[in-house]
């Protein structure tokens, strides 16, 4: 009965620890991100308000799909003996795997932003290319 019982308050460690800090950085992110977004989309700021909430939102499923993964193949054995360490690391490359994930993201919009941008204008004001029209249906 114990070693279910430490394991099940590992996997609710892991769980409550990786949802909270989830929450606390999509939050932090979509604050202080805004205004980083507004500079690289050229002063656009429903478009980076918009790309904030896609973002926030897709962080939230990469996230939480991410954590859910991880409470698959759990070695009973790790876990008993030394409980803190071993969800210490399942959180520990959970948080570099997602901080990773953030960096590329960043590195992704500050380079593309103003381009982006630039597009989202053109569609705005009719100039942008248009995609080109779907074949007819079979009938």
């Amino acid at each position: 009965m114990m070693p279910d019982l430490l394991l099940h308050l590992g996997y609710g460690l892991y769980l409550g620890i990786s949802l909270a800090m989830t929450i606390w950085v999509a939050t932090t992110l979509s604050r202080n991100g805004e205004v980083f977004l507004i500079q690289c989309f050229g002063q656009d700021t429903t478009l980076a308000r918009s790309t904030n909430h896609l973002l926030v939102v897709g962080f939230y499923l990469i996230n939480i799909g991410f954590i859910a993964l991880r409470l698959d193949g759990w070695d009973m054995d790790k876990a008993i003996v030394s409980l803190v360490p071993y969800v210490g690391s399942k959180i520990g490359l959970s948080v570099l795997v997602l901080g990773g994930m953030h960096f590329f993201n960043m590195l992704l919009i500050s380079r593309y932003g103003r381009t982006v941008a630039g597009w989202a204008r053109g569609q705005q004001a009719g100039h942008g290319a248009m995609p080109p029209p779907l074949p007819p249906q079979g009938q």
